[in-house]
């Protein structure tokens, strides 16, 4: 009698945990429907794989791009939520235990992802408009200076990402400060050394070019200077144009 009394107790509350899962799958296939709809829908896609991380995901053999990936987590999310309270439902604590910290980190995955994805577009961004300046400025080794800057926020950026889902902590962070040091050391000294060339032919293309001095003034106290720096001319304000 007391095993029939447990059985009819727990029959309810396995109904309604079954109920709460098959609504939980529901809303989940919903949810990544939902998510993979809207973010194609604002271009989210294009993003990504202009910052090169859906081609990061096929060259490691990945079928899915950024974007399904984010969907999926989202369809875990709620998979794993109706998981906690069904298991609740049915007095299993220890399994609830167990998967609290995973439905917690599952929302610190996503906007890693998306740190990710926006901080790579961004650093593709700021290298693409360093080649381009340095290109319009005549500067050598372009497209190894906007790798570098490009390689070097794309650094920092993941460096947020591992930090987000508290992956290395300070042994990461140093680490990152310490190379990021180098590689400053490496360049200052580059540029230093290799620099000195550039800088020699641009201080004699300067000096073999001959400057006109005109002082405009509105005040006369300045003519003795305008005599010692040989000044072509010295004009008094209001300036006649005509004169």
């Amino acid at each position: 009698r007391v095993f029939m009394r447990q059985v009819g107790d727990f029959l309810p509350r396995l109904a309604l945990a079954l109920l709460v899962l098959l609504a939980g799958w529901i809303v989940a296939k919903m949810v990544r429907f939902a998510i993979s709809r809207g973010l194609r829908a604002v271009n989210f896609n294009v993003l990504t794989e202009r910052a090169g991380m859906d081609g990061f995901l096929r060259d490691g053999g990945i079928g899915a791009d950024t974007t399904e990936i984010l969907a999926l987590l989202f369809y875990w999310l709620v998979i794993l939520a109706s998981l906690v309270i069904g298991f609740n439902l049915l007095g299993l604590e220890y399994i609830t235990d167990l998967l609290g910290p995973v439905v917690w980190f599952l929302p610190k995955v996503m906007v890693a992802l998306l740190i990710l994805a926006f901080g790579a577009y961004f650093a593709r961004f700021i290298g693409n408009a360093v080649i381009a300046y340095c290109r319009n400025v005549h500067l050598q080794d372009a497209d190894i200076l906007g790798r570098l800057a490009q390689y070097a926020i794309l650094a920092f950026v993941v460096l947020i990402a591992l930090d987000q889902v508290d992956v290395g902590g300070d042994i990461v962070r140093q680490t990152f400060l310490i190379v990021l040091a180098g590689v400053v050391l490496a360049l200052a000294l580059a540029f230093g050394i290799g620099g000195k060339d550039w800088a020699a032919e641009m201080l004699e293309q300067v000096q073999g070019q001959r400057f006109e001095l005109i002082f405009a003034t509105a005040s006369d106290a300045h003519a003795i200077k305008a005599i010692k720096y040989s000044a072509c001319d010295y004009l008094l304000k209001p300036i006649d144009v005509d004169e």
